[in-house]
């Protein structure tokens, strides 16, 4: 085995020793990092090789460098940091992925990792995907395609100490098509809810995707779950509404949201000033949000 990977392999195992997030559920942990940072916010970790600086591109592992300069600029504005996996399948570099989640879990113990892949699929295959994401990658919580129904979700759900994160209404722009369908009186979206809600939600571990480019919706959904926590994407380079957002959003405790910008923050700069750049539009990211709970 490679001394990288036997260091990794250590790391993990201290950490699952000693941490007091082996005893604790992924909720639990996204709302302790949402209050110690003071934050509902979280950064995208969307690589796309072509707009980093020449400095970055041109170094060995320029992925993980530029993860990692990001990461340290950022991290006490963040509750997570959310990579999409398709950016690092795409290059090929799925190393740089399991690197960059391990850095953060080493060094920012208290900030949770959803590995964004929205991955759906019959109960057999679902069962290596949950076991890549949670196993492989150590993620906290990854995102997950609920088309398939129970048979998708529930490989996800087992790990009772990691989070499951439907898909629920998106915030993509032609997402209505498929999840506004009636199906009776109600919206495909308004099923995943309840369902998710009463059905799927045994051990307090699932989340709903819903994107911030539709308010009132966000609003129907946040009536029909109570305190579910809701993955938000769609401020930032989608154009979402953030008072509207924050607004319809919000849980009686006032949080309930993870509210996710990626390119908005990671491409504030395509300078050598590039980290100073996101941490400060991390910044007012995390302050408009405030301004509004």
């Amino acid at each position: 085995m490679p001394l990288a990977s036997i260091a990794i392999a250590v790391r993990l195992l201290v950490r699952q020793t000693l941490s007091p997030r082996k005893t604790m559920g992924f909720i639990d942990r996204i709302h302790h990092a949402m209050q110690k940072n003071d934050t509902l916010a979280c950064v995208g970790l969307d690589p796309l090789p072509e707009r980093f600086p020449t400095a970055v591109a041109s170094r060995p592992e320029a992925i993980f460098q530029f993860n990692k300069a990001i990461v340290d600029a950022t991290c006490d504005l963040v509750c997570a940091y959310k990579p999409q996996a398709a950016h690092y399948h795409a290059q090929g570099a799925e190393d740089q992925l399991a690197k960059t989640i391990d850095y953060i879990k080493t060094r920012y113990p208290d900030i949770q990792v959803i590995l964004d892949s929205k991955r759906g699929d019959i109960g057999s295959t679902a069962d290596q995907y949950a076991k890549e994401a949670f196993e492989r990658y150590q993620a906290d919580a990854v995102t997950i395609n609920p088309y398939m129904g129970i048979d998708t979700i529930e490989p996800f759900s087992r790990y009772t100490d990691k989070g499951a994160i439907v898909l629920c209404r998106t915030s993509n722009e032609g997402a209505g098509a498929i999840q506004n369908l009636k199906a009776g009186n109600q919206c495909l979206y308004e099923i995943i809810a309840e369902k998710a809600v009463n059905e799927w939600n045994a051990n307090n571990n699932i989340l709903l995707v819903v994107g911030a480019t539709h308010p009132n919706e966000l609003k129907h959904i946040r009536q029909i779950t109570g305190d579910m926590t809701f993955l938000v994407p769609g401020l930032g380079a989608q154009g979402g509404d953030v008072e509207a957002t924050i607004t319809c959003g919000l849980n009686s405790e006032k949080r309930g949201m993870i509210v996710n910008s990626s390119r908005g923050i990671i491409y504030a700069s395509d300078g050598d000033d590039f980290a100073e750049a996101a941490r400060k539009a991390a910044t007012a990211f995390r302050d408009t949000i405030n301004q509004f709970r």
